[in-house]
């Protein structure tokens, strides 16, 4: 039956890129507010994951405010998103639960119809190895913290097969230190019946359409979100122990031994 199933939503997800290009370049631009375009990016977000075969689960406190009219508004403190990283599909599950803006690498934004979607809906680009462009996205994430807006970061700085934690890099948690905003570590899983699966694993010279299509035939392919308690950014001395209790929160959460062990030893090293 699941075969079956296969060609429909492959034909069903072009009319909704389509959709989705429509609402990026004509629908967000006329949008007067964040909230709105949250709400969009909601829905549409939602429906990739559906139309991609991804059964979405989440677990912890989902931070919906952004989908109201009052959740994003001057003088209140936006949030941290800090997640592991897997899939290009990843940016899309946080935002079917809670949308917010991504940082991503630049050459995303190269790709087909997918860089220009998310460079429209707010996606913010950043040219890795630059100290420059570190410096100057910093300035600009603080801006939209302060604007009470979300930002999410995938500060493992590539993707893994999910079945272990990379060390979490600590660039661009400086203005997560100089707002004072909650960071919320964020935990990614993808399972088959309830097993690990990498069928949605986005690494080494992987394209699109062969991620896409992985998607498509895997057997009941479920990606678990799991909001974990926030931290308390003021509460440590700096940008490097910050990341490393987040990192520490996921890799808890998911039972991993070996990345915990790698962040006591980063810990050891730092004393």
């Amino acid at each position: 039956m699941r075969y079956l199933l296969v060609p429909l939503r492959a034909v069903l997800l072009v009319p909704h890129i389509l959709i989705g290009i429509g609402i990026a370049f004509v629908a967000f631009p006329l949008s007067r507010t964040q909230a709105r375009r949250n709400r969009i990016n909601h829905w549409w977000s939602r429906w990739v994951l559906r139309l991609c075969g991804v059964r979405l689960r989440f677990s912890g406190q989902p931070l919906g405010d952004e989908l109201s009219d009052t959740g994003i508004q001057a003088g209140r403190i936006g949030r941290m998103l800090l997640s592991n990283h897997i899939s290009w599909i990843d940016i899309f599950a946080i935002n079917a639960v809670m949308p917010c803006r991504f940082v991503a690498k630049a050459d995303i934004v190269r790709w087909p119809v997918i860089g220009g979607m998310l460079a429209h809906s707010g996606t913010l680009f950043i040219e890795r190895g630059r100290r420059s462009a570190v410096a100057t996205m910093n300035e600009v994430v603080q801006g939209y913290l302060r604007a009470g807006e979300s930002i999410g970061i995938f500060p493992e700085g590539t993707t893994t097969r999910g079945d272990g934690l990379l060390a979490f890099h600590s660039n661009l948690l400086a203005p997560a230190l100089e707002t004072g905003c909650p960071v919320w570590p964020v935990g990614l899983r993808y399972t088959e019946r309830g097993k690990f699966s990498d069928a949605a694993a986005f690494v080494g010279e992987m394209g699109l359409i062969t991620s896409i299509a992985r998607m498509l035939v895997a057997d009941q392919l479920e990606i678990e979100v799991a909001f974990l308690p926030p931290l308390d950014a003021s509460a440590y001395q700096n940008r490097h122990t910050l990341a490393r209790a987040a990192h520490a929160a996921v890799a808890v959460h998911f039972g991993l031994r070996e990345a915990l062990e790698q962040t006591k030893a980063a810990e050891d090293l730092a004393a």
